[in-house]
């Protein structure tokens, strides 16, 4: 048997952080070129060493170990939840950062009964197991007070009925199936996990009248890292262990994150309280690829073919299953999920240093809720960078320095379930925010793979790839963080709904990055919210040493120190030009075939960023020629490279989901997590509503102008009449 460890770089088609589906392509319009040659050993500033030089790998592993060993669900158990919050705290202050807890008051669900039993026509039973085996090499795997497999926000209740396999369950999926006759009304939905978010699949199959749903992990997904391929599967190799589950929140994301019965305000013990609008009615579970087998082996030679359904990513490769959609007469599945709801308290950890510049902030956060005891990549590898990134800048402290804008470090809570700590916070606190926020850095999954792994807002990829320049990558000789990502990846991402950047960016207006790494196709496979996400997992496998903590780390504390020290700001409005220009061409090729009948004008929006372009460029030859000394007129520039992009979110939000309000881009209504450029325009024209993708266009020609009018000098603005 093969037993590769995670140092393999290739060619990346993976699932990452919480997860996400990250190709690997080329592209020529982002602004990576601009920031010099490469230069080895990255040559560093003062500062910048002794940051870069206070990364320990002993003390990261520490910390990764403190975090694993613990059970760390939101809102279970207050007392516990919170004491995790509070030493996190501790550790922070001891570094020079002022800290607090901030709790919200929200609502949870927690199960107290989960069964699933197949009945095959011939009256034979299988009860199927939703546990995870116990490793007697991994500890955590083993501890009593272990996490069951279950969905958070899932509807409670029991369902007994025939079933049908949906692929990936997404609206495409659903519908090529209603076109195909398949009967959906009534039966259960048996889906597997890639495509849409899970809560994504989850709100199709109730859509489409079906009474539950239960997700799979199909090893398909795995690529080449596969026991197929022979590599032996963990504990013994890197391959997937086949009852490992992938647990998680199935609230309907691409609606609204945050506490479900508080949308739009901050969840306080007074606060109203909302109907549910966006969590199922329908129960759902998650199961292993071992134990879904005989479910899809009962479906054999039922209902339609895979290749009649003809569905991308239809198929997988569990062994002996033809993945045909069923029903299969006289065959039931029986799912029981009883949920109990709870309103009770989580706790954000908040730690500050105060820079000269009050009304200018950056924040970098982190979640520490888990569904595992575990959690070494999802969210700990984050979670102990973070304490390694207060240490830093601790030392930097002790030699006099002080910051010219603010750092606000952020541990949020009740990520998991719906991004609610992070999402309560920011709707509190969104005033101030929109009038003070530079940026917001967020390192979910820091590693769990060997490729980094960037998605940012436009004006964040100069930086970013200049900051990945000079941080050397573990693997490799003579590597950068950015040479790596160069040829392995080469793409910065949008940003979605993946994690807690997502009211900042989406509610606020303000510039983010989400980082950290993704797997390689000959990487060990991460176990997503898996038990097998442990701290053994992550030292014998994805990262022994902590020699890639460490470099994210690093990357990360000095994307931190610019953001605060620099004296003009680095942030790069002009390259939203640029990419606005890739979007519009995307759009205009979506629209291309329907368009002789849709006759949707554009003319609005390409002159909207041709203004914004003009606008842009304006600003960057008034910041080249301001002086460092010009202190005053530094600070306007300043000001308007963190505020432009609030005109993004200047019109109000998307049509049926009115948290989203940036209408460059937004996560898919479809999809949860991955985002979709001019989403307003781009998926009214998908409805086949062009009056209202008409209205959109004009929306969003508005929204970009609105930023062009903020970048503009105070006397090229137009008089207001």
């Amino acid at each position: 048997m093969k037993t590769a460890l995670g140092v393999v770089v290739a060619a990346c088609v993976c699932v990452h952080a919480c997860p996400k589906e990250h190709h690997a392509r080329t592209h020529d319009r982002h602004l990576v070129r601009r920031d010099g040659i490469e230069v080895f050993p990255p040559a560093l500033g003062h500062n910048e060493r002794i940051l870069v030089d206070s990364f320990d790998t002993s003390t990261l592993a520490t910390w990764s170990k403190y975090y694993s060993y613990r059970r760390i669900v939101s809102g279970e158990g207050a007392d516990a939840n919170k004491s995790v919050a509070q030493w996190t705290a501790g550790q922070w202050a001891q570094h020079g950062f002022t800290t607090r807890l901030e709790g919200y008051y929200v609502y949870l669900n927690y199960p107290t009964h989960r069964a699933l039993q197949l009945k095959n026509s011939n009256g034979s039973t299988h009860v199927v197991s939703l546990e995870e085996d116990v490793l007697e090499s991994d500890e955590t795997t083993s501890f009593p007070d272990r996490i069951p497999a279950f969905h958070g926000y899932s509807g409670s209740g029991n369902a007994s009925a025939g079933y049908v396999y949906v692929g990936q369950g997404s609206q495409a999926d659903f519908n090529r199936l209603k076109t195909l006759g398949v009967e959906l009304e009534g039966k259960i939905a048996l889906a597997k996990y890639g495509g849409p978010f899970r809560g994504i699949k989850v709100k199709n199959a109730q859509d489409f009248g079906m009474i539950g749903a239960v997700v799979f992990t199909d090893p398909g997904d795995d690529r080449n890292m596969t026991e197929a391929n022979g590599y032996a599967a963990y504990p013994k190799g890197p391959a997937r262990n086949p009852s490992s589950i992938q647990r998680g929140g199935v609230p309907f994301i691409s609606t609204y994150p945050g506490d479900p019965t508080t949308p739009g305000y901050p969840s306080k013990e007074d606060s109203p309280r909302m109907e549910k609008k966006n969590t199922p009615t329908i129960p759902s579970l998650p199961l292993s690829w071992i134990e879904a087998q005989p479910l899809l082996r009962a479906l054999n030679g039922h209902g339609i073919d895979a290749k009649r359904v003809n569905r991308t990513k239809w198929i997988g490769a569990i062994p002996n299953v033809d993945y045909n959609s069923g029903p299969a007469p006289g065959t039931t599945l029986s799912l029981s999920n009883i949920m109990e709801d709870r309103t009770g308290w989580i706790w954000n950890t908040i730690g500050i240093i105060n820079g000269t510049h009050e009304d200018e902030v950056v924040i970098v956060g982190n979640h520490h809720d888990a569904w595992m005891i575990g959690g070494a990549a999802d969210p700990h590898s984050g979670s102990a960078i973070l304490i390694e990134l207060a240490k830093a800048f601790g030392k930097l402290l002790k030699t006099g320095w002080k910051p010219r804008r603010t750092i606000v470090l952020a541990s949020w809570d009740a990520e998991e379930y719906g991004l609610v700590g992070s999402t309560e916070w920011v709707e509190e606190y969104i005033p101030w925010l929109k009038k003070a926020a530079v940026s917001y850095l967020n390192i979910d999954v820091g590693v769990s793979g060997t490729i980094p792994d960037f998605s940012a807002s436009p004006d964040l990829h100069l930086l970013t790839t200049s900051t990945a320049r000079k941080i050397v990558w573990p693997h490799g000789e003579n590597q950068t963080i950015y040479s790596v990502w160069a040829e392995k990846a080469g793409e910065i991402d949008n940003l979605g709904a993946q994690s807690d950047y997502t009211a900042f960016v989406h509610r606020g207006g303000i510039a983010a990055i989400d980082l950290g790494t993704t797997r390689a196709p000959l990487d060990p496979i991460y176990h997503t919210h898996s038990n097998y996400d442990s701290y053994h997992w992550m030292t014998t496998y994805a990262d022994p040493g902590f020699v890639m903590h460490k470099a994210i780390g690093q990357f990360l504390a000095l994307m931190l120190y610019h953001l605060v020290d620099d004296a003009s700001l680095p942030l790069e409005p002009a390259n939203y030009g640029v990419e606005m220009r890739a979007y519009l061409k995307g759009l205009e090729s979506k629209i291309a075939p329907v368009n002789s009948t849709a006759r949707l004008d554009l003319t609005q929006l390409k002159d909207a960023i041709a203004t914004f372009e003009t606008a842009a460029q304006n600003f960057n030859e008034l910041r080249a020629s301001t002086t460092p000394n010009d202190f005053e007129h530094v600070t306007q520039l300043n000001h308007k490279a963190r505020d432009f992009s609030r005109g993004f979110i200047s019109q109000g939000g998307l049509p049926g989901r009115v948290f989203y309000q940036n209408l460059i881009f937004a996560p898919g209504i479809d999809t949860g997590y991955a985002p979709v450029s001019f989403p307003g325009i781009t998926e009214a024209v998908q409805a086949g509503d062009f009056a209202l993708a008409k209205e959109y266009v004009g929306k969003t020609a508005r929204a970009i102008l609105a930023a062009a009018d903020e970048l503009k000098s105070e006397e090229a603005r137009p008089e207001l009449v």
